[in-house]
């Protein structure tokens, strides 16, 4: 039987200093509600974010406790759907921030409203968008401070990478008792890079499974059917992509029995890349598991 968790107070940090609000055992099953990014600000074209009545962005619901989970364990979270709750998302420009530097800063507000019908988002009378839902903010509690849902770090957070989705298995550090697992900042679809600071936000609901694995891993990790995924983030995109390919050649090695140095070498012509948030720095690479099988 599935649990449900429905929306609460809105939430902006991963914190191990709140009551959970859902307590799992390894094995169960949570249907996740979450508001948008807009922290629900925006529903009409004529809406604007206003950051004086909430300042914060992308609320996540949680803490989920996962009993039996400790330190230095892994939490693996399974998304299996992730549906709109009211059939639309929102997206808006206004802060073309770095871009500025060669498009000038008079980008209009440009508050956008889509409907999703059909598998498709109808981003205009003309354009249709394929519905790619994914997460844009997962993670664990860390046990030393308290981090926000703006950026991304090795406890997850608002990493932004697109294969958050259904699907895809994501790997997560616990670092304190239960994990305190939060969840949300749903995206109808988002390119890679989330140009704007936003993807098509959207209210949603999400099935999960959550997992707990006795070892140990370094940061967060993604598994699709086909390919795995290794995220580094903080720093500089160049250093966040050697990191996360460095992780990546260890993972092969310790569970595919993989040669680090063979690794290296096969990632160099085989390995792909996948950008979250170009100013947060948060970056995944991957390799697609037919080159790991070793006949």
């Amino acid at each position: 039987m599935m649990q449900r968790l429905p929306l609460g107070p809105l939430c902006y940090e991963f914190s191990r200093h709140l009551e959970p609000r859902v307590r799992l055992r390894s094995g169960d099953s949570l249907r996740v509600e979450s508001q948008d990014a807009f922290s629900g600000q925006i529903r009409t074209v004529d809406d604007r974010r206003d950051k004086t009545k909430v300042p914060y962005s992308n609320p996540v619901n949680g803490p989920i406790l996962v009993e039996g989970a400790e330190p230095g364990d892994t939490l693996t979270v399974t998304i299996h759907e992730i549906r709109p709750t009211n059939g639309f998302c929102y997206t808006r420009t206004g802060d073309p921030r770095q871009l500025s530097e060669w498009l000038g800063t008079d980008c209009p507000h440009g508050t956008r409203i889509c409907a999703i019908r059909d598998g498709a988002i109808e981003w205009n009378d003309r354009i249709r968008i394929p519905y790619t839902p994914m997460l844009g903010c997962i993670g664990t509690a860390p046990d030393w401070g308290v981090p926000t849902t703006g950026p991304a770090g090795p406890h997850g957070g608002n990493m932004d990478i697109v294969e958050t989705a259904p699907g895809s298995t994501v790997w997560l550090p616990v670092y304190v008792p239960g994990g305190y697992l939060y969840l949300g900042d749903a995206h109808a679809a988002m390119g890679h890079g989330e140009l704007s600071a936003n993807g098509l936000e959207m209210p949603a609901e999400t099935d999960i499974t959550v997992g707990l694995l006795k070892r140990t891993i370094p940061g967060p990790r993604i598994e699709t059917a086909a390919e795995i995924i290794t995220i580094a983030t903080g720093g500089s995109t160049e250093r966040a992509i050697a990191q996360a390919y460095a992780q990546l050649i260890l993972w092969m090695e310790s569970d595919y029995q993989w040669d680090r140095w063979q690794a290296y070498d096969l990632l160099t012509h085989t390995g792909r890349i996948s950008i979250g948030y170009y100013a947060s720095g948060a970056v995944g690479v991957k390799v697609e598991k037919r080159y790991l099988l070793k006949g």
